[in-house]
């Protein structure tokens, strides 16, 4: 699955949603992608459109242009029936460390994290 976003909306730590570490997009389609956890569950959540669903072992990889989400072949409902979701996307290279501490605050030991910044 593949979607195209101006930009990614990151939050590494929500202190009004009890320290949420939050990563969020839009597509020009329309189609929305957040991916969260809270500091002190085991899994993360991933949304898209509207349909969350609670997921470990994700291994997510971030370049200059391209978010790269992997899951399991078995939680692949969550992704509309795909295992790889690419969000193409045209962040400023300055957002790019909060993307990169908010995802590295998601996936701290649950999933694992790529970086090709």
């Amino acid at each position: 699955m593949q979607m195209t976003t101006a930009l990614l909306i990151a939050n590494p730590c929500d202190e009004e949603e009890d320290n949420m570490a939050m990563l969020c997009c839009h597509s020009a389609q329309g189609d929305m992608f957040l991916m969260s956890r809270y500091p002190d569950e085991d899994a993360l959540e991933i949304t898209l459109d509207g349909e969350p669903s609670t997921l470990d072992g994700v291994k997510v990889t971030l370049s200059p242009t391209l978010l790269k989400i992997e899951i399991a072949a078995a939680d692949a409902d969550a992704l509309n029936g795909d295992d790889v979701l690419e969000i193409i996307h045209n962040s400023d290279a300055a957002d790019l460390a909060e993307v990169e501490l908010t995802l590295r605050n998601i996936l701290r030991g649950t999933g694992t994290y790529i970086s090709q910044l």
